[in-house]
């Protein structure tokens, strides 16, 4: 039978975050969705679908949670999906190695549907573990199918669509109740005529009832914008469902302690459902596992390690990042004599040509050149430490210093993000749950350096404060790059944090559940090709959309005429009296500014400028380019704030557009470009003016 006429069932596909199931959804429909190695990595509900046994099954992937209480977006999107758009099946996938949590999870989600199968993923590592997991028994106790699987190799998945298929054909199922305490069944009983009047047919009336004596007003609203409460029957509801409560209220129902009571009720009956389902004997894995750990997460040893891991990244990164650059730059070069020669035959005009190859075409490939080789690099390293388990404990390092400037712990992940890029580090925010986190998380992205900075600011360390005869690409350069990078960027991210807290986004930070995953050898293929699409392409894409018009108006400025001089001279001597109150000039200001588009550019333009000609220049030769900033009037309070203000000022076009697409508002995303470079100002000012007192030139 073909696809076209194959009955529909649709699948629901929940989970605790980590537990591999993305994993499940990609081997069931073979699309490439996203399974990083660290919670709360799906955040959008993702859909695919296959073919078994003459039946199409559509899979949506929901967001992970803990929980289908409601308390974050994830849990209401998850909550929402299985209530209100009815799957014909809910797959609740469990960790193999850690039962009992998850199950927690499963009894919730049994309260709203009896169609569950109950998917014990990830069985090689609780076989590695040693922990035995009885899916007869379990099967037998929670009354609905268990089947166990490890998704990464995919095996079980036969014995998971065979359940499916069963199920879809009409064979029934008898899921357990959670026995709860005589009060809440009392409470209970008073709401199940409140449901029956008020909800349409086809909703867990036990489940609704439960919602309605926690006064979750949000579910009321949600339950009738899906029309699952009777049409204008809304506020009727709401004023029966206050009259109960004080009635229950009056007759000493807690209503306080009551989720906490609900709570308890499931955690105990998982803990009974374990007992008899699970056996679990010490291994030398585990053990292993607590003693990384204990390095990792050690009070005195956590953050170290964490910053000689981001050394060696860097290191790595900025020195493999050297060679191809090379290569491309020089292919570019060779392609833009090759452009230049063909608009020649075509007799196009000079000034055209010069426009199209020496404006638009080299800015552009400047960019590639410059961007491609480290990020290529960086995002599969970066990846390699999701995979392996190592993000979680970063983020449980970092967690008290966020939680101390009002942000979230979490925000110490889209931090190390940014250190690839910036855009990447707005993204990556997705994971905050809280709204004003979230937005914390996204303005203060840029104040890490990224990879289009780094080149930057270790020239300027080489030649001026270390020297340069070590070398751009010296692992002291690199090192004393870094040195900058943990002090001023992770020391700005929370300085501008604890001050967005205070004043623009108010409030307490939250706190998050955070999940450390078991250590895992990271599938080397997939995190290739997954960092390249998905990272390095993505973040390449957007640079190069506003490259091209960034080098038509650097072309414009650099090669346009009045009053005897070019724009880009005009604008340079506007602008200096300003910019040598901050310790810089108006060359290297304006550079800034027209390196809006991609930092990289950033020192062409100067020397450009310096050099008075029409067009981009390199100067890979560092002694060559230290005479050149020198005749100029450097100093090295010169250098010195300009390492600064390459690390603190606006963050690049590619990022602003992120920022607008992931906060869909123009408000806060001037309010990301403002802040920094408000910071970076100030601090430079103090700079030149201490360098001022104390007389360093």
């Amino acid at each position: 039978m073909g696809a076209e006429k194959a009955r529909t069932v649709r699948v629901a596909l929940a989970g605790n975050p980590n537990v591999g199931k993305s994993t499940v959804f990609n081997a069931l429909t073979g699309m490439n969705q996203h399974t990083g190695n660290w919670a709360g990595k799906t955040v959008d509900n993702a859909e695919g679908d296959f073919l078994y046994n003459d039946t199409r099954y559509i899979i949506t992937d929901l967001p992970g949670t803990y929980s289908l209480m409601a308390h974050s977006a994830e849990e209401a999107v998850a909550r929402d999906f299985i209530c209100f758009a009815k799957p014909d099946i809910t797959i609740v996938v469990c960790d193999a190695t850690c039962l009992e949590r998850n199950l927690n999870l499963v009894l919730q989600a049994m309260e709203i549907t009896s169609n569950i199968i109950i998917c014990v993923n990830l069985i090689d590592e609780a076989k590695k573990k040693n922990i035995c997991v009885d899916i007869k028994s379990l099967s037998e106790q929670l009354g609905v199918p268990v089947v166990k699987t490890c998704a990464r190799s995919k095996k079980g998945l036969d014995e998971l669509c065979r359940a499916m298929d069963e199920m879809s054909r009409g064979k029934t199922t008898s899921a357990i109740k959670i026995p709860y305490t005589e009060s809440i069944e009392i409470g209970i009983n008073e709401m199940l005529p409140i449901v029956e009047e008020f909800f349409i047919p086809g909703i867990s009336k036990r489940w609704a009832a439960l919602r309605l004596l926690e006064n979750n007003t949000e579910f009321i609203d949600t339950a009738y914008e899906n029309s699952a409460v009777k049409a204008d029957k809304k506020e009727q509801l709401l004023s029966a469902v206050s009259e109960a409560l004080k009635r229950l209220s009056e007759n000493g129902f807690d209503t306080e302690k009551f989720g906490d009571n609900i709570v308890s009720c499931i955690v105990i009956t998982a803990e009974g459902l374990c007992t008899d389902s699970v056996c679990c004997h010490s291994c030398k894995k585990a053990n292993r596992d607590r003693k990384i750990d204990r390095l990792l997460t050690g009070k005195f040893t956590g953050i170290p390690i964490m910053i000689l891991m981001l050394v060696v990244i860097l290191w790595i990164t900025v020195t493999g990042a050297n060679y191809p650059s090379a290569v491309l730059s020089a292919f570019f070069n060779s392609a833009e004599q090759w452009l230049s020669d063909f608009l020649k035959c075509i007799n196009t005009p000079d000034m055209i040509n010069s426009m199209l190859t020496e404006g638009i075409f080299r800015v552009l490939t400047w960019v590639i050149s410059v961007m491609l080789p480290p990020m290529a690099i960086f995002f599969p390293l970066f990846t390699l430490l999701e995979d392996f388990g190592v993000l979680p404990r970063i983020a449980f390092n970092l967690d008290r210093y966020f939680k101390k400037a009002g942000a979230c712990g979490k925000q110490g992940l889209s931090m190390c993000m940014s250190l690839g890029c910036n855009a990447c580090g707005v993204t990556g925010a997705r994971i905050i749950d809280s709204k004003r986190e979230r937005l914390i998380a996204i303005i203060t992205s840029s104040m890490v350096p990224c990879n289009g900075k780094f080149p930057t600011i270790i020239s300027i360390i080489s030649m001026f404060i270390i020297g340069a005869g070590a070398g751009i690409f010296g692992g002291i350069a690199a090192a004393a790059a870094l040195g900058v990078v943990l002090t001023a960027g992770v020391a700005g991210t929370l300085l501008s944090s604890f001050i967005l807290s205070k004043t623009l986004l108010k409030g307490e930070p939250s706190s998050f559940t955070l999940e450390l995953p078991p250590y895992r050898v990271p599938q080397i293929g997939k995190v290739l090709v997954r960092s390249f699409l998905d990272r390095t392409l993505f973040v390449l894409g957007r640079a190069v959309m506003v490259a091209a018009p960034a080098g038509l108006i650097i072309w414009i400025m650099a090669n346009v005429t009045v009053c005897d001089a070019t724009l880009l001279s005009h604008c340079t001597a506007f602008l200096d009296p300003f910019a040598r109150a901050i310790g810089l000039d108006g060359v290297i200001l304006f550079a800034f500014i027209l390196g809006f588009p991609a930092n990289e550019i950033v020192v062409p333009i100067i020397i450009m400028a310096y050099a008075a000609s029409g067009t981009l220049n390199d100067v890979s030769q560092l002694d060559i380019l230290k005479e050149i900033l020198i005749s100029n009037g450097w100093s090295i309070t010169t250098a010195i704030c300009m390492i600064t203000f390459s690390l603190f000022h606006f963050p690049c076009s590619t990022t602003c557009l992120t920022v607008y697409k992931e906060t869909k508002s123009i408000k806060w995303t001037l309010v990301s470009f403002i802040i920094p470079t408000i910071m970076g100002i100030a601090i430079c000012f103090i700079i030149n003016n201490i360098c001022l007192l104390i007389g360093v030139s």
